[in-house]
């Protein structure tokens, strides 16, 4: 394990995510507030979805805290899956809040159907509300995923997707007001009802991910190319095969076969092997874990 790259990393997350947290905050009361005094449904519904964004920041910086504990007995490589937990709890927690809104928005529907409940006129506000928290979010969403992707953080970016999703949430809003203004009645049910299936949606490929993490899915290609870059790049190291990776959590773990002249002695294969690894180390962003098997270069071993 890379303790400054993860260490850097941890600062990074905590410092996007804390600010997330109190952009949340804020937004929750404004949209809940202007939602419940405007007679908007849709803006209730995208207030609390601020609220579990705030529920999901902290589950990203717990994540991301305990996934970066050092390796132990118990645990040799390291606690990097915890943040890919975390990860699906974010997402998992999205699906939750979508099914949610689609079912209190069916609901009303229904009652207004029956003639049991009236639909309220709604405010001008909450557009304003809305257009608000979607300039907002989008900026959060920008911010967040850029971090993620430079820290290779998956709960981090499944959190950046909650942002986004908020952000397209408030847009429907917008939609409905028009709509309802337009005279469609029940616009704001069912512009709730599309936020809804956009969250579960971007919940069911967050965890799809996840699942293929667990799965040991190889990393990106992109980083396969910097890795095949580093190798080819040393003039002694004569070919190599059996490249293995599979991320854990925002680590890389590799093995592989190298091939170097059959002359050489002990000490210098381990040096070129050493030498390997702090090339890896220093070129590829995320920390690295490698493991380097050395074989004679002869016709036995070519692949």
């Amino acid at each position: 394990m890379d303790a400054h790259k993860i260490n850097s990393a941890n600062a990074s997350i905590r410092k996007v995510t804390w600010g997330g947290i109190w952009a949340n905050l804020g937004l929750a009361i404004v949209k809940v507030s202007i939602g419940w005094i405007g007679g908007s449904l849709a803006l209730v519904a995208d207030g609390v979805h601020s609220v579990s964004d705030m529920v999901t920041d902290f589950a990203v910086l717990l994540g991301a805290h305990f996934g970066a504990k050092e390796p132990d007995p118990k645990h040799p490589y390291g606690h990097g899956r915890l943040e890919t937990f975390s990860a699906m709890f974010v997402a998992i927690f999205l699906a939750l809040v979508g099914a949610g809104m689609i079912y209190q928005a069916s609901v009303v529907i229904n009652r207004v159907h029956l003639g049991h409940e009236n639909i309220e006129p709604i405010g001008i506000s909450v557009m304003w509300a809305a257009i608000l928290s979607v300039i907002a979010k989008e900026l959060l969403y920008r911010i967040t995923r850029k971090v993620a992707r430079r820290v290779h953080s998956p709960a981090l970016y499944a959190n950046a997707w909650h942002h986004r999703s908020d952000a397209l949430s408030s847009i429907a809003v917008v939609i409905g007001f028009v709509a309802f203004r337009a005279g469609y009645e029940y616009a704001d049910q069912v512009a709730t009802i599309a936020v809804g299936l956009m969250i579960i949606w971007v919940a069911a490929k967050v965890i799809r991910d996840c699942l293929e993490e667990f799965a040991e899915r190889a990393v990106d290609g992109e980083t396969i190319k910097q890795i095949e870059h580093v190798v080819s790049s040393d003039e002694r190291v004569k070919g190599y095969h059996k490249l293995r990776t599979r991320n854990v959590g925002r680590e890389i773990f590799l093995d592989m076969h190298i091939l170097i002249d059959p002359n050489m002695n002990v000490e210098q294969a381990h040096d070129i092997a050493d030498e390997l690894e702090a090339d890896m180390h220093e070129q590829i962003s995320r920390p690295v874990n490698i493991m380097v098997h050395i074989e004679p270069d002869i016709p036995k071993f070519r692949k």
